[in-house]
């Protein structure tokens, strides 16, 4: 049953990126539409110029003659689901939580955080991206994204605000999408296609470049940062630490701290995921072991255990001085003497209270 209900919510999730596709041409996702490449009657996919035959070929729902087409049901399930996840209020409660504390990016200390990956050509330069008629890379393509995706929620001319939808869809799977980072999102294939080869999803320039100091400088210099004593943290980067992968990257400078808490992550990474500790001292990464279960917790007295490598421990500590809330006080404490000198000066006439009103 769950199987078929997998199946069938699936096919719906085709059927509606399809009509996506087709209203946002300049996504240049056609070759993602796949379902008008079945021939039932074969039971076989035309996809790159191949065939290949589909493990499943039954598809009761699709109109060969007009395959994105939700059947009546369909469309039921589809309004029932909208008016779920518009009515509930706890999800409503995190993504106003998501939109006021989140952002795709953030420097901090010194450190640039981010999801996923930064577009990159080949060469290591950044790549260029167009979306809804314009051009944008490094920074700037983070700022526009995270720009849309606010407007998708709180934009009040109705247009603006699908078109902020609809690129939070572009954001999950366009191979330029900084938190995605591949060449296509091969779900259809890996659920009807038998050959390996159609699953694979070919990674951005970007992971490739991961090691290349030059690289790792020039996203630095990008978001204003300098290149000593910087750091760029990457998360959503499974790190296989079981074959011996570090998740320390050029010379400390590059830190992916997304090991893989997933359980469906852990045998290829062989451990739980990291955790990445920033105070006065330094930077210090944690591997965390599998938690098995409550229960086993509970018998065999387990918990989970973490192993700490030492990215970086300063000569000096750092002071509240040093860091971004530091230099945010100092400028408050100048901007208060400013104040106060100009109460002395006279500049501003001090307000007395008088009895009586």
């Amino acid at each position: 049953m769950n199987m078929r209900m997998h199946k069938a919510i699936s096919v719906i999730q085709f059927k509606v990126e399809g009509q996506l596709i087709r209203r946002y041409p300049e996504f240049g996702l056609e070759s993602r539409m796949l379902l008008h490449h079945i021939d039932f009657e074969r039971g076989v996919l035309e996809l790159e110029g191949k065939e290949y035959p589909m493990l499943d070929c039954n598809f009761p729902t699709v109109d060969p003659a007009d395959p994105y087409r939700l059947s009546d049901q369909e469309q039921e399930i589809m309004d029932r689901l909208e008016r779920a996840f518009c009515n509930c209020e706890k999800l409503q409660q995190h993504m106003r939580f998501l939109l006021a504390k989140g952002s795709l990016y953030k420097v901090y200390n010194g450190n640039l955080l981010y999801h996923g990956c930064i577009p990159l050509n080949e060469d290591g330069t950044f790549r260029n991206v167009k979306l809804w008629g314009r051009t944008y890379c490094g920074k700037e393509l983070y700022e526009v994204l995270d720009s849309y995706v606010r407007k998708g929620f709180v934009a009040v001319d109705e247009a603006e605000r699908e078109r902020g939808r609809d690129t939070m869809w572009y954001i999950w799977l366009h191979e330029n999408s900084p938190l995605f980072g591949k060449d296509k999102m091969a779900t259809f294939e890996r659920y009807f296609l038998s050959d390996q080869e159609t699953h694979r999803e070919r990674k951005n320039p970007y992971y490739r470049l991961l090691e290349d100091e030059q690289v790792a400088d020039r996203i630095l210099a990008e978001f204003g940062l300098p290149s000593q004593g910087s750091h760029i943290v990457n998360g959503h980067v499974p790190v296989r630490q079981g074959s011996g992968e570090s998740p320390v990257k050029c010379g400390g400078k590059v830190l992916v701290i997304d090991g893989g808490f997933s359980k469906a992550y852990q045998g290829e990474t062989g451990i739980a995921g990291y955790t990445l500790i920033y105070n006065s001292y330094g930077l210090i990464l944690a591997a965390h072991e599998p938690f098995e279960s409550t229960e086993a917790a509970i018998e065999k007295e387990s918990d989970i255990h973490s192993d700490s490598i030492v990215v970086k421990r300063v000569a000096e500590r750092k002071l509240v001085g040093d860091t971004d809330v530091g230099r945010e006080i100092k400028e408050k404490i100048q901007d208060l003497e400013k104040l106060l000198g100009a109460y002395r000066s006279g500049a501003i006439v001090e307000r007395f209270p008088i009895k009586g009103k």
